[in-house]
């Protein structure tokens, strides 16, 4: 990172860093004497996906370069009060984060210390006693309303509307569906109370026993007409690369609507898209045919993924597109908590909707639904078929409220592997980079591989004014500010109190 501070002398090397560093939905900075602020920050942080609260140093809009280090020596007690508000003020509690104190020469020339505060997202929602719930907007700690922090909790998976009641007569639930889970756990109640007794119905508010979302979502014949939502899934497919905006559409054929019980909906998707690659071939616009050759457990999985870990809150299909070059699976919402493409792959995924995989568990031949071992899967069968490996998409990236994976058709060069051990060891790569790994001499071969990772999704430009000689690039999956921050804690002399 490039800055005009000038270090000194009792400077360490990341103070340069932190002061080049804008304030973020995942950086902050607070001199000591404003603990409440900080606590503000925390919170907003737990509550968003992370972030770093640098300590003793001043807002970038109020002073400027070494005029910003103030230091711990402002309030000494200050970090020890901010742990205690974190385990006493913040409901539920937050763990005493991790801390880095850097020495530096202060804006009055003496010898002093800012410190780093690491605050990890949380799969809960976290409020102040008697100070409000946070979240991060840009750069500033934004105070919820009542209603914003209802949405919050079901945004992030701490609450889900599956579980609540939905004024629906229990005999529409009387299907094929239901029989099937029925026999397969021996169940002879009538529907009723037998949901009853499962947790698949609940009360509504004047006391009348309902199914609840689960329930429909699990029996019903068509549960998006029955609730007035969108709970199907859409297939396109397409002829090349990308979706043309055109009188003369490039479908291939009408778009087609799956709905039915989920379980259903899992497997006629899945098979409605491995007859739609049936043919092997698919002509791009230029002519030439492309082998579609995808792993069937991988499609499986991207498809049962999307159906479980949706957010049900939000009235939008899960949209199947298939490209000549690839398959994107769009579902509405957005990971859970604490989970971003960056950690997914050692993560796994978390079930967002825990009751809906609970009970689909107990039908005939069900679905993988250990949690987390099918992303892994994904990943692992798609390096044995020697396939780039997915690419996850989110907010972040699209500027919706979705995650998307992209399954990408398309044969991992041997120059791939090399390039992606360099980045997570070095964490971005430039032409000359690339030139040194493939022992070539040639600009243009390594600009036009860096390219073409860009377009299908692989790696994102770091820094898109720079001219294309200088121009670095990164993992898509990790963010690259987030990456940075976390370097800090890392790799080089700190004190760790």
């Amino acid at each position: 990172m490039t800055t005009s501070f000038k270090l000194l002398p009792g400077d360490d090397p990341r103070i340069a860093e932190i002061l080049a560093l804008p304030e973020s939905p995942s950086f902050d900075c607070k001199r000591v004497g404003s603990v409440d602020s900080a606590l503000k920050a925390a919170v907003a942080f737990a509550n968003g996906d992370g972030g770093v609260i640098a300590m003793g140093v001043e807002d970038a809009s109020k002073a400027t370069g070494r005029d910003r280090l103030y230091g711990l020596a402002e309030k000494p007690e200050a970090l020890a009060e901010l742990q205690r508000h974190l385990a006493g003020r913040v409901v539920p509690p937050l763990p005493a984060p991790p801390i880095v104190e850097l020495p530096c020469v202060l804006r009055d020339g003496s010898a002093g210390q800012i410190a780093l505060v690491s605050i990890a997202a949380s799969t809960a929602v976290h409020s102040i006693q008697d100070g409000g719930t946070y979240i991060r907007v840009r750069n500033i700690s934004r105070q919820l309303a009542a209603a914003e922090i209802i949405e919050l909790g079901l945004k992030r998976g701490s609450a889900t509307v599956v579980e609540a009641p939905v004024a629906i007569p229990f005999d529409l639930l009387e299907t094929t569906a239901w029989r099937d889970y029925r026999r397969q756990r021996e169940l002879t109640r009538p529907i009723d109370e037998q949901l009853r007794l499962l947790g698949l119905a609940k009360q509504d508010a004047a006391g009348a026993w309902r199914p609840t979302l689960a329930a429909i979502l699990l029996f019903a014949e068509f549960p998006g007409e029955l609730t007035n939502s969108k709970y199907a899934i859409r297939l396109f497919h397409y002829r090349g690369f990308q979706i043309e905006y055109t009188a003369n559409t490039n479908l291939v054929k009408p778009p087609k609507t799956i709905t039915g019980p989920i379980l259903a909906q899992i497997r006629d998707a899945s098979r409605a898209v491995l007859e739609e690659l049936g043919s092997g071939v698919q002509v791009t616009p230029a002519g030439f045919e492309l082998a579609q050759q995808y792993p069937v457990r991988v499609i499986r999985e991207a498809i049962t993924n999307a159906v479980l870990h949706r957010d049900y809150r939000l009235q939008s299909d899960i949209h199947i597109r298939i490209f000549a070059n690839r398959i994107e699976i769009e579902s509405p919402g957005s990971f859970m908590a604490g989970v971003t493409p960056a950690n997914l792959r050692e993560a796994g995924s978390r079930p967002r909707n825990r009751v809906l995989v609970a009970h689909l568990r107990e039908f005939p031949e069900p679905p993988n639904l250990d949690a987390g071992e099918g992303v892994r899967m994904m990943y692992a069968t798609m390096e044995q078929n020697l396939l780039y490996p997915p690419v996850y998409q989110t907010e972040a990236d699209l500027g919706r409220e979705v995650v998307v994976v992209k399954l990408l058709n398309e044969a991992r060069v041997s120059a791939w592997n090399q390039v992606e051990v360099w980045l997570r060891e070095h964490g971005s790569i430039g032409n000359v980079d690339l030139r040194s790994i493939l022992h070539t001499d040639s600009h243009a071969k390594a600009s036009k591989m860096l390219t073409r990772w860009v377009e299908q999704g692989s790696l994102t430009v770091v820094d898109p004014t720079a001219g294309n000689r200088n121009r670095r690039y990164r993992l898509a999956s990790i963010g690259d500010r987030m990456q940075t921050l976390t370097s800090l804690f890392s790799h080089r002399p700190g004190k760790q109190p």
